[in-house]
């Protein structure tokens, strides 16, 4: 099978360069199974990263017009590369493959594994949108709370170490204040900084990391033979502009 990971932005333009996709998409491939082919492209429009609603709205009308090439390119499955799940809804419209959220998919994981999780993400910014999509996703009741590091999505890579003793301590705070026993990575420049088994080696608990999961979702969904129902995700009545 043949999987998209699509970044929701102009991330080849910023400061890390075409480097950082090719870089993702080797973590993803040493995380595939056997026989999975794994992709990863950005936009040619879009922010360079992404911390605010607004932001992800900007991401949406170029990742609607991605998927549709990546179904007529023949790909299996496509993983929409934000952690808001931007434009997820609207992709399963316009595509029969299946379309994964790596919140979405995070989350539902976090949920079978806990009485109660909690995210901790990159700023202030996303946190109330995180709650949001937690209740979209039908988990809300198990989520103990969503914090954030304190660390935008640019730097979390410039200083490795730091980013990781934030994490840290923001998951120490969500277990002894917030009632929490398992903890999701909510960010995707996060989700790939390989810190998932450093902090259940400290904090004892399961680390759900919303990359990984959200690729073996996709190989699960196409090795089930499974999609998005149409009768949840109709197709536009008319054509879309994109």
């Amino acid at each position: 099978m043949r999987i998209i990971y699509i970044m929701p932005g102009t991330v080849s333009k910023g400061g890390h360069g075409a480097a950082e996709l090719e870089r993702r998409r080797g973590i993803l491939q040493g995380w595939a199974s056997p026989g999975t082919e794994v992709a990863v492209v950005d936009l040619d429009s879009g922010p360079v990263s992404i911390e605010s609603m607004a932001e992800e709205y900007l991401a949406v009308p170029g990742v609607l017009r991605r998927v549709q090439e990546a179904e007529r390119e023949g790909f299996s499955a496509a993983i929409v590369g934000c952690y808001g799940d931007p434009g997820v809804d609207a992709c399963r419209e316009i595509a029969t493959i299946p379309i994964l959220g790596p919140g979405e998919c995070s989350m539902l994981t976090a949920a079978s594994l806990c009485h109660r999780f909690s995210i901790v993400t990159v700023l202030e910014s996303i946190v109330r949108p995180l709650e949001r999509l937690a209740h979209h996703v039908g988990v809300g009741s198990k989520l103990a709370s969503v914090l954030d590091a304190g660390v935008p999505v640019l730097e979390l890579a410039r200083d490795p170490d730091l980013s990781y003793r934030k994490v840290l301590e923001a998951g120490r705070k969500a277990l002894s204040r917030d009632g929490a026993d398992t903890l999701v990575l909510g960010c995707m420049s996060m989700a790939f900084l390989g810190v998932s088994d450093r902090l259940e080696a400290e904090l004892g608990v399961p680390v759900v990391n919303a990359a990984m999961v959200s690729l073996k979702f996709a190989e699960m969904l196409v090795q089930a033979g499974l999609t998005h129902s149409k009768v949840a995700y109709p197709a536009p009545p008319k054509p879309l502009p994109l």
